[in-house]
């Protein structure tokens, strides 16, 4: 169904191929994982298999790719779509609704569908997905694993021969992984060709046939799963691990202390939070975090980002109080004790490179030398130590919005500390990142964490939680029934 041959391919504007001479064939009924280094081109890989490159990108193409026997080189981007059905890593670049009801609907309106047609496919998708509750809701109103579902569902709705899916698993629950795996199996055994390009491997244990390893642009090993066992292997790719302890069960709980004027970290009381003309979120809870690594923990659209937003005062809560380090500071001077990093990197990019992004951010946290005045005297970190830190240096005269994905991630957490915050949220931050990359975030976090910070990580990632979380905050994706005193308490259950 996909079948690569002698692929090579060139940017425009670029000296160096982004991958050389691949050869390989998804057929029917099979599921090909690509992985590798974050830059390694694995994206390339899949923009190659649905027409994108170089129909769209443009660029210079050697060799073939063919989708169903013809050439993508002969073929409109519009008809190697009906074929190849793709989901980005980050799904809101194929979103042009701003509702979830009229994006499951858009493509098949586009198409000229019958409306009972449409309307059939759309409560089908929504159903198969778990998204019936949202369908009245903005796109941007949804958690980033709720995007990831729509996006999919959008996809599968228009029941293509093969399937293109590009870090699938990045912003997903552990359930909704298991349940992802479980889905691509039943469409395998339907005769779809599937291509899977991610750094997390344990979820397809079981349901990939084939598994392709990529270094500098080039396919280095390529065979069944088992062969990720081969840890030499691992460690020279930089590749996650092929199984994964479930730990949320055994991390302690993240605890509370009672109430002092010298407690160290962030404590919220009485915290009520609702979006307009919805149900509160939080309806008097209290939070407490301490120094350390904490994970926040819960399914997804649970609310942990909107408690990311409130913890930094990007949100206004409706009520509550707040103490960082024993005394009541209001939520408007959250911003300057806490630093936060979204799940969006694009977010928070805005300059012309990386060194100036990690400058502009030290600069505007008082760390470096002003025209009007002298720099503060204690300086924790220099542009050039937090870009060796994340492994940046490469990278330091690049457009931020020329990285990849991975790459991104690592610039805003390392523009984060340049803040040096009392306290750090990080949304996934390890969404995009392969396995090397993932233990140097880890090591950055616990750095930061050993000289005294309160670390809030909100994530999915299993691996992440073993090295390096310490304990576990638990957030319902439902409102506990409220306790005796009308509170409702998510000060760290085991989950």
């Amino acid at each position: 169904m996909i079948c690569f041959e002698n692929v090579t391919y060139t940017y425009p504007f670029s000296a160096t191929p982004a991958v050389r001479d691949i050869s390989f064939r998804v057929r029917p009924g099979e599921l090909v994982l690509v992985t590798g280094r974050s830059g390694c081109g694995k994206s390339t890989l899949m923009r190659l298999a649905d027409g994108l490159c170089p129909g769209y990108f443009r660029g210079e193409l050697k060799g073939r790719v063919l989708v169903d026997g013809k050439d993508t080189a002969t073929l409109p981007l519009r008809d190697i779509s009906r074929q190849v059905g793709t989901l980005f890593q980050d799904p809101e670049q194929q979103f042009f609704a701003l509702g979830v009801e009229d994006e499951l609907a858009f493509v098949h309106e586009w198409r000229g569908q019958p409306a009972n047609v449409t309307r059939e496919r759309v409560r089908h998708a929504a159903e198969s997905f778990g998204l019936s509750g949202v369908l009245g809701h903005s796109v941007h109103e949804l958690s980033e694993g709720q995007k990831q579902k729509v996006g999919l569902a959008s996809v599968l709705s228009q029941q293509p021969r093969a399937l293109v899916l590009d870090e699938p698993t990045a912003n997903l629950d552990p359930e909704s992984t298991a349940e992802l795996a479980r889905r691509l199996r039943t469409l395998k055994e339907s005769g779809m060709a599937v291509l899977v390009v991610d750094h997390r491997l344990y979820w397809l244990e079981g349901v990939a046939d084939r598994v392709l390893v990529m270094k500098n642009g080039e396919i280095c090993a390529m065979g069944g799963f088992l062969m990720l066992e081969d840890e030499g292997l691992r460690r020279g790719c930089g590749l996650r691990s092929c199984r994964v302890e479930d730990v949320r069960r055994t991390l302690p709980e993240s605890g509370t202390v009672a109430f002092r004027h010298e407690e160290r970290g962030l404590r919220v009381e009485n915290l009520c939070f609702s979006y307009k003309g919805k149900e509160r979120i939080f309806d008097h809870a209290d939070v407490f975090l301490g120094p350390g690594v904490t994970a926040l923990i819960g399914d997804n659209g649970a609310g942990k980002t909107t408690l990311a937003r409130l913890l930094t005062g990007l949100n206004r809560a409706e009520s509550g109080r707040f103490f960082m380090n024993g005394r009541e500071i209001p939520d408007k001077a959250l911003l300057g004790r806490v630093a936060v990093v979204l799940q969006n990197a694009d977010h928070q990019l805005h300059m012309k490179t990386v060194r100036q992004e990690l400058e502009i951010s030290l600069q505007l946290a008082g760390r470096l030398k002003r025209r009007d005045g002298p720099a503060k005297s204690c300086v924790p970190f220099t542009s050039g130590e937090l870009m060796a830190l994340f492994g940046l240096s490469s990278l330091a005269d690049r457009h931020p919005q020329s990285l990849s994905g991975g790459e991104k991630q690592r610039l805003v957490i390392a523009c984060a500390f340049a803040k040096n915050p009392d306290v750090l949220i990080l949304d996934e931050p390890t969404s995009g990142l392969d396995g090397g990359n993932m233990l140097l975030m880890a090591e950055a976090v616990n750095m930061l964490a050993v000289r005294g910070a309160c670390v809030l990580v909100i994530t999915h990632d299993l691996e992440l939680m073993k090295i390096s979380c310490s304990r576990a905050l638990r957030l319902p994706l439902r409102r506990q029934a409220d306790c005796a005193e009308g509170k409702q308490s998510i000060k760290g259950e085991r989950v």
